[in-house]
């Protein structure tokens, strides 16, 4: 019955927005049934009970649409299936499903621009709901935002039900047995008599039915999966060796492919010399790609040293070609007052900072690669009357509609097959590999073409995070933060990579001050700004987005602030807080942590941060020393809200992953540009945190509240921070620039 006022609450508030606010869609397409995508490609006797379950007389597939990059995600979908479906997980087998509308991702309207994720009044919750059901409408099947486990606790418990209670259904006509006398255990349904008929003896009879909606979704006190340690379904293969990414793909009498683009990012080619290339051992063609060219060849290598043998002219860069020119437009930014939004202003600033001592501070994040360690690929063949796509993708639809584009081909005609991913970070919600490698594949009809980057590829063309300003004003008044003023200047996230796909985003860019407006003080003067600043280098989101340069911002400003007062930075943090659940996540990192302050004797000390960004609060404390070496972390402490625990040990390999990404390249790593192209084009020179370097991480997840949150990106935004308030503690040093390697070296 819950589900059903769920659906009713949601119906009404998209009725009412569409009278008031003249939207285009309304009750009616949103609550239309999508159409199941495995419906046409059944054998007959097989069923595809709804788009999530597809049973055969071999086994039970369930279909797990948001990509799995690394984090688990497959796991999790399968596991939230089964959990209804009544299977085991070493029953199944897992498939991430063909690209389609029926796959929609509504998690990613939670963060809905100007309304704080702690706002449950009728505006922010009808906006969420408005941009919820235009997910659907619009199908967009994306992985990204931290929303796996938000968008599948709902659809795909259901799911399992309704495919549960169908093969029931599907019992009672082959025996006559009443439903209600029923039970199913491990793929099984199970007659009074002790009698039981496996899922797949069931799936013709049931593929004659009409999937049954009417269901129930088990009580918590019935959960198998959900809540309790498993061991997560590619722990075996990914330990021995065995998992397949997309770098492994093969089929026969594939072709094998390298592209070289312009090394100032987005700037043209003007010739190609490839006579020396052409020479060489295995080099079948080399063809023009847009903004550069493609080898191809017998096997991989080859490719890669033929491209070598390949000269090229290359026009400018199409924005600033030096790094102190990017810092430039960021402090004009500033100076110009081009103002994108600002979402919070409490208080009487101006009058506060009047009359008041004013603390400030100037902070800085550099570019950052996203550089997976499995690099970037895709395989394309392309047929008279299909192309096909094997590729791992956060984006599959649009892989689709872009392979179309420039094939001529049909959308439901451009098949893509994702895989498995090696890592991405938000890497792979971009298209260029696979434009490039359709373009190369239509040179060689009827001929798959697998492209490969090399990592210098990889690195020097990736679309970086941004790069980010913040000033930071304020003022303390009896021990307390009184005044906090933060303006963030950084170029828009949102239009660089909706650009790439030929769409503009109207309005405010949400991204440049995610990670700092929402935060949940109750400073009484308080208040934050972004700035566009024009558009420089090519950016994308890099996991936790505008978060992820914000939270270092924003904390680090608080704790000066904190500093100032000469109040503790725990305790201060928790007074500000007025969210319960923002409070019970600072008191479990301190409880943790064992916080007594900052101070922990000679040349150690230890720093907290907290940033709440995709709904989740979470706070970290970073224990250092400072050595005759260099600084040495020693512990971090991650306590964070989710609302609801699937599985508690993938969430903790997030949480302890997350802040060690977040500290590795708080350390060590940037991207600059000389002439326009980018300096580092290697791990040599984009260093990631040392095995040697590597702290004890431990990890607290709370369960409070009603809404389910996923924990991919939240661990990042306050690493930075905690880190660099630990090393004020242990060393009197105020870090406000990353890398934090240019002023302290670490052991």
């Amino acid at each position: 019955m819950g589900r059903v006022k769920t659906i009713a609450r949601r119906t009404f508030l998209i009725g009412s927005a569409a009278v008031l606010g003249g939207v285009a869609f309304g009750a009616y397409l949103y609550k239309r049934p999508v159409e199941n995508p495995l419906l046409p490609d059944l054998a007959e006797g097989d069923a595809a009970l709804t788009e999530y379950v597809r049973i055969t007389s071999d086994g039970v597939t369930l279909i797990t649409p948001r990509a799995d990059k690394g984090q688990g995600a497959y796991h999790v979908q399968a596991a939230l299936i089964a959990e209804e479906l009544d299977i085991d997980l070493d029953q199944v087998t897992v498939d991430p499903g063909p690209p389609s509308p029926a796959y929609y991702n509504t998690a990613l309207s939670e963060e809905a621009p100007g309304f704080m994720p702690t706002d449950e009044g009728f505006g922010a919750n009808s906006m969420r709901t408005i941009m919820g059901a235009a997910m659907k409408i619009m199908g967009m099947q994306i992985t990204g935002g931290s929303t796996t486990t938000a968008d599948s606790w709902e659809k795909l418990r259901v799911a399992g039900a309704v495919a549960r209670e169908t093969l029931k259904a599907a019992a009672a006509q082959q025996t006559g047995v009443d439903v209600a006398e029923m039970t199913t255990t491990r793929g099984t349904v199970v007659l009074p008599d002790g009698t039981a008929i496996a899922y797949t003896e069931l799936a013709a009879t049931a593929a004659t039915l009409d999937p049954v909606q009417d269901v129930n979704l088990k009580a918590a006190s019935e959960w198998r999966y959900i809540g309790k340690p498993m061991q997560r379904l590619d722990t075996v293969s990914k330990s021995t060796g065995m998992q397949d990414y997309g770098i492994d793909f093969e089929l026969e009498d594939m072709l094998y492919a390298t592209v070289v683009t312009n090394p100032r990012k987005g700037g043209d080619c003007w010739w190609i010399n490839d006579e020396a290339a052409l020479t060489m051992r295995g080099v079948h063609s080399v063809v023009a790609v847009t903004g550069g060219f493609g080898v191809i060849a017998d096997n991989t290598w080859r490719a890669f040293q033929a491209a070598q043998q390949v000269t090229a002219g290359w026009s400018r860069a199409p924005y600033p070609a030096e790094q102190s020119d990017h810092w430039a437009a960021l402090e004009s930014a500033f100076a110009d007052g081009k103002q994108d939004s600002q979402y919070r202003d409490d208080g009487d600033v101006e009058d506060a900072l009047d009359e008041g001592d004013v603390v400030t501070a100037e902070y800085r994040a550099p570019y950052l690669a996203h550089a997976p360690l499995e690099p970037i690929n895709a395989t394309v063949k392309v047929s008279t009357d299909r192309v096909d796509v094997w590729t791992g993708t956060q984006v599959p639809r649009f892989v689709q509609t872009e392979v179309g584009k420039i094939t001529g081909m049909d959308t439901e005609d451009v098949h893509v097959h994702v895989l498995m991913m090696g890592g991405s970070f938000g890497h792979r919600l971009e298209l260029d590999v696979c434009r490039q490698a359709a373009e190369i594949a239509m040179t060689v009809p009827d001929t798959p073409v697998k492209v490969t980057y090399s990592r210098e590829e990889d690195m020097t063309h990736d679309y970086t995070r941004q790069i980010a300003m913040a000033r930071m004003r304020g003022t303390v008044k009896d021990g307390q933060v009184e005044t906090l003023d933060l303006g963030i200047a950084m170029p828009s996230v949102v239009s660089s990579q909706m650009s790439r796909i030929g769409l503009s985003v109207p309005g405010p860019d949400a991204q440049i001050v995610a990670g700092a407006w929402e935060q949940p003080f109750g400073i009484p003067n308080y208040r934050v700004t972004g700035y566009r600043a024009p558009e420089l280098a090519p950016i994308s989101s890099w996991r936790s987005v505008g978060a992820s340069s914000n939270g270092f911002f924003h904390d680090s400003a608080l704790d000066e602030l904190i500093h100032a007062a000469g109040a503790d930075p725990m305790e201060e943090r928790i007074r500000l807080t007025w969210d319960e659940n923002a409070r019970a996540v600072l008191e479990a990192v301190a409880d943790m942590s064992g916080w007594s302050g900052p101070s922990m004797g000679e040349n150690r000390g230890r720093g907290v941060a907290f940033c709440m960004s995709f709904g989740v609060p979470c706070a970290e404390v970073v224990e250092v020393t400072n050595t005759d070496r260099g600084i040495k972390i020693d512990k971090v402490f991650v306590a964070a809200n989710v609302g609801q625990i699937v599985d508690p040990e993938t969430l903790s390999r997030q949480m302890s992953g997350g802040a060690l990404w977040g500290l590795g390249h708080s350390i060590a790593a940037e991207i600059t540009h000389s002439d326009g192209m980018s300096d580092q084009q290697n791990f040599d020179g984009f260093e990631a945190m040392r095995m040697y370097q590597v702290p004890s991480v431990e990890t607290r997840a709370l369960e409070l509240g009603e809404h389910v949150r996923g924990m991919g990106e939240p661990a990042v935004p306050p690493a930075a921070a905690a880190l660099a308030n630990a090393i004020f503690a242990a060393t009197g040093t105020r870090l406000r620039e990353m890398p934090f390697r240019n002023h302290f070296d670490f052991v």
